[in-house]
């Protein structure tokens, strides 16, 4: 891995491990540490060592309390534009699960960057927002679109236009949030799902992921078109041959991602 600077990167078997690091600012999103976080991902996404992700933020304070206001305040749209904000579209299109471990707040930039990600898991004491509109702004990182696919229209309206910051058990209850976990241990069982992840067949996991995420972007009949297409496609693969194979002799699969 390469030396980071606002970014700290481990492996834990099968699994990557991505941690926001600049603590003192509550892991504020900087333009840099995006395009981290983004080569980093990306470096896991090519290991074949690797078959899930975890990411999460340094201290206890915060998973990423939003972009630094600092970087932008004098920004015109066209330094907007140049700034690197590709980098979130970097994010968006690995391959492999990425599971979200939110500690602290995850507001604005760092709510949306959960939601990048396939699954989140969540401290009790984890808080949810987009206060972009209290800055006299809004979301630019999908917090308008993301938000409202996942809670709906009215909740995603209240969160947008007041600003306001809601629990973990909150959005557990429309859907944000996988499992609300005890203080602290946030990061600890976001790793024992993302192993859960990587004990299944890598293969099948990208291409199930790449389906449910056409379910928000397709009509149903083009989605379910991807899903036979991936389904079908998997029967070339070694891995499908052990799972069954094991199914039928009644042990345990071990899939090589092949």
């Amino acid at each position: 891995m390469a030396n980071y600077q606002y970014i700290l990167t481990e492996r834990d078997g099968n699994v990557g491990i991505v941690t926001l690091n600049r603590p003192k600012e509550l892991n504020a999103l900087n333009f840099q540490l995006v395009n981290e976080l983004a080569d980093a991902l990306t470096e896991f996404d090519r290991d074949s060592e690797i078959r899930c992700m975890v990411i999460t933020g340094a201290g206890d304070r915060a998973f990423a309390a939003g972009a630094d206001i600092k970087e932008m305040s004098d920004k015109s749209p066209i330094d907007m534009m140049l700034s690197g904000f590709e980098a979130w579209q970097r994010i968006k299109q690995i391959r492999k699960p990425l599971i979200a471990a939110v500690g602290g707040y995850a507001l604005g930039g760092g709510c949306e960057l959960a939601m990048n990600c396939d699954m989140i898991v969540a401290s009790e004491n984890a808080r949810f927002g987009q206060p972009e509109i209290l800055l006299g702004v809004i979301p630019g990182a999908g917090g308008t679109q993301r938000l409202t696919r996942t809670v709906g229209k009215y909740l995603a309206m209240e969160m947008v236009l007041t600003g306001k910051q809601f629990t973990a058990e909150q959005m557990a209850a429309h859907g944000l949030v996988n499992q609300v976990v005890p203080k602290g241990e946030h990061l600890t069982a976001a790793i024992k799902l993302a192993k859960e992840v990587a004990e299944r067949a890598p293969i099948a996991a990208q291409l199930a992921k790449e389906a449910v995420l056409a379910a928000f972007e397709t009509p149903l009949e083009e989605g379910l078109a991807l899903e036979r297409k991936n389904f079908f496609l998997l029967f070339a693969t070694e891995d499908m041959r052990e799972g069954m194979q094991a199914f039928i002799e009644k042990r345990k699969a071990n899939f090589q991602g092949r």
